[in-house]
């Protein structure tokens, strides 16, 4: 059975595949191309040192991940693609119960190239997942 941790990125990368028209990837580098609709990559990041309880033993953790979101269109289409992942964050933020909280925060936007391709509109958002274990390797 997968870890906790496992489990709650695993949750959140299969909810970003819903995305329409938007190829989806997880800890992938940047390709050489980027679709037509969009692309985000999760990035696992790190779970951070845990809240620990005793008794009975618990580990609160507060998981940084982040969304990679590149877009070869203009501003608008990057705005969308961000409303589009705020939607679905919102729509259940517990993944079904499985975390706790997941919370995005800013997106941090730029533009960048490829080469041998034009630029590209693009945003960092941090993803803040909250979730419980009952052991820190679990």
């Amino acid at each position: 059975m997968p870890s906790k941790r496992e489990q709650v990125l695993s949750a959140f990368f299969e909810r970003l595949k819903t995305l329409p028209d938007i190829k989806a990837l997880r800890n992938e580098p940047l390709p050489e191309r980027v679709p037509n609709g969009g692309l985000v990559i999760l990035r696992d990041g790190a779970p951070g040192e845990p809240s620990q309880t005793l008794s009975p033993p618990s580990y609160l953790w507060e998981h940084s991940a982040t969304i990679e979101v590149v877009t070869a269109k203009d501003d608008a289409a990057l705005d969308a693609l961000l409303v589009a992942i705020g939607g679905i964050i919102a729509a259940d933020r517990t993944l079904g119960g499985l975390c706790d909280f997941i919370q995005p925060g800013a997106p941090q936007t730029g533009e960048t190239a490829l080469d041998g391709a034009g630029p590209f509109k693009g945003a960092i958002v941090p993803v803040l997942l909250v979730y419980t274990s009952d052991d820190p390797l679990l």
